[in-house]
């Protein structure tokens, strides 16, 4: 399956970056680009139970010709933890629930090699972000 484009160019920048602090200043310039979200929105029902850093994901669904999508969007306390959001918005955002729910994000970070120096507790809140978004698509397709 395609990637959208917004993950392909973010894998096309990481190809090019070897040195992991280089890779994480990019991780933290993508999370800084992402749109805050409002006040209201950072409440316990769009909080991710499973990250130690507080992250808050908003799913806003759609109908496009008869398809379920659904448009994300999302922010943490943690600059790192932001960046991998930002990454994962550009995923599986504004795409139809049944791409998302077969999308395997963690699959994808693997091969672009952006689990490899994350520490444990960053992993496993980029396991539950995942799990998060792809039950989202799997309740909009109910």
């Amino acid at each position: 399956m395609t990637q959208p484009q917004p993950f392909q160019d973010i894998a096309d920048n990481l190809s090019f970056l070897d040195d992991w602090e280089d890779r994480y200043r990019y991780l933290i310039e993508l999370g800084q680009a992402l749109p805050k979200l409002e006040e209201a929105e950072r409440n316990a029902a769009n909080k991710v139970n499973g990250c130690v850093s507080q992250v808050w994901l908003v799913a806003e669904p759609d109908n496009v010709s008869g398809s379920p999508h659904l448009r994300f969007r999302g922010e943490s306390d943690a600059m790192i933890v932001q960046g991998l959001v930002a990454v994962l918005l550009a995923l599986y955002s504004d795409r139809a629930a049944s791409e998302i729910a077969e999308t395997d994000a963690i699959a994808l970070f693997d091969e672009l090699g952006l689990r490899e120096h994350l520490t444990t507790q960053r992993s496993n809140g980029l396991v539950a972000m995942v799990n998060r978004i792809r039950g989202e698509a799997r309740a909009a397709l109910g």
